[in-house]
C-alpha cells in the first residue's frame, strides 16, 4: 500500500481572527455566563477560520475564552471532530462503533484503505482525501454510515461508496 502524507502546510507562528470571525467569537462569548464554557464554540469558529486547529489558533482560542493553552489542547485532542492537522479536501469519517461494525463498516474501511491508499488519519498525495474512524455517528439504524465534511451518508456498501467518491473526484 502506498501511504499517503499530511497536507504539506506548515503551522504559522502567530494568526489573527479575521473580522467575520472576531465578530463570530464575541458573539459566542455573549451567550455564556462564563466566557471558558464558550470554549467548544470558538474551537468550531477557529477550525471553520483555518481549515484545522494549528498551535497558533489554540492560542487564539484560550486567549479568547480565558483558558490555559494546555487545557484548550486538551479539550481539542478530545474531540475527533476536531482537526490537530490539515485534513483534505474531503474528510471521509467511517463510524467504526458497534452498530456499524456489525453492518459492515470495518469491511468498508479497509476497502477506502485499499482505493485511496491510505490508512487512518493520512491523506492522498494530491489533497482531496483524508480518511479517519471515528466512534459514533449517531446513524445506528442506517448503519455502516461516514460522514464527508457535514454530509452524511448511510447504509453504505463498497459499490456505493465508490459512486460516492467518483462525485467526490
Amino acid at each position: 500500500m502506498t501511504h499517503g502524507t499530511v497536507m504539506p502546510v506548515e503551522a504559522p507562528a502567530t494568526l489573527a481572527w479575521s473580522e467575520k470571525a472576531k465578530a463570530e467569537v464575541a458573539d459566542a462569548l455573549s451567550r455564556y455566563p462564563v466566557k471558558r464554557s464558550a470554549v467548544l464554540p470558538v474551537l468550531w469558529i477557529a477550525q471553520r477560520e483555518w481549515g484545522w486547529l494549528p498551535p497558533a489558533a489554540l492560542k487564539l482560542v484560550a486567549e479568547a475564552v480565558g483558558l490555559p493553552e494546555a487545557e484548550v489542547f486538551g479539550i481539542a485532542t478530545f474531540y475527533t471532530m476536531f482537526n490537530m492537522k490539515p485534513v483534505g479536501r474531503h474528510h471521509l469519517q467511517v463510524c467504526m462503533t458497534l452498530s456499524c461494525s456489525l453492518m459492515g463498516s470495518d469491511r468498508l474501511f479497509k476497502h477506502l484503505e485499499k482505493k485511496l491508499g491510505i490508512s487512518h488519519g493520512e491523506t492522498t498525495p494530491d489533497g482531496r482525501f483524508t480518511l479517519r474512524r471515528v466512534e459514533c455517528l449517531a446513524a445506528c439504524g442506517a448503519a455502516p454510515c461516514m460522514q464527508v465534511g457535514f454530509d452524511f451518508h448511510e447504509n453504505l456498501d463498497e459499490k456505493q461508496t465508490d459512486a460516492l467518491l467518483e462525485t467526490l473526484r
